[in-house]
């Protein structure tokens, strides 16, 4: 039996946005985030093989999707007795905060985790302007 927490306006149920789902809050979803150089994103794919993520840049909206199927049967004589089936989605999307690369874009998938690396475009560097000073 699980223990309901009580305030003073009665029991506090479980709810997707605190921390007592823990399925739901270990998880990061997307996140964007630049350095100097590149703009990175790092997306949870928990279960997902590399080769089922798909990765998109275009006119600055960055997409990270996936769709997995997989199948588990044992058999006795021909005759089913268990068959599972795992059927995984999902799709983030968002515009990128800079002009980027995206022909040098690298990505790979660590630990459930895909991580996307795109180089800013040169014009979207920040640039020193060197400070002069006025001639009389």
């Amino acid at each position: 039996m699980k223990l309901v927490k009580w305030s003073n306006y009665g029991p506090v149920w479980p709810s997707l946005f605190n921390e007592d789902w823990p399925e739901f809050s270990s998880s990061k979803g997307l996140n964007i985030y630049e350095t100097e150089d590149s703009v990175a994103a790092e997306a949870d794919v928990p279960g997902i093989p590399e080769d089922k993520v798909e990765v998109n840049i275009e006119d600055g909206i960055l997409t990270i999707s996936a769709e997995y199927k997989e199948t588990q049967e044992e058999k006795e004589k021909k005759k089913t007795i268990y068959k599972s089936t795992r059927q995984t989605s999902f799709g983030y999307s968002s515009s990128l905060p800079r002009a980027v690369d995206a022909s040098k874009a690298v990505a790979e998938v660590v630990d459930g985790v895909v991580k996307v690396v795109i180089p800013k475009a040169e014009e979207s560097k920040p640039k020193k302007i060197e400070v002069k000073k006025k001639s009389k």
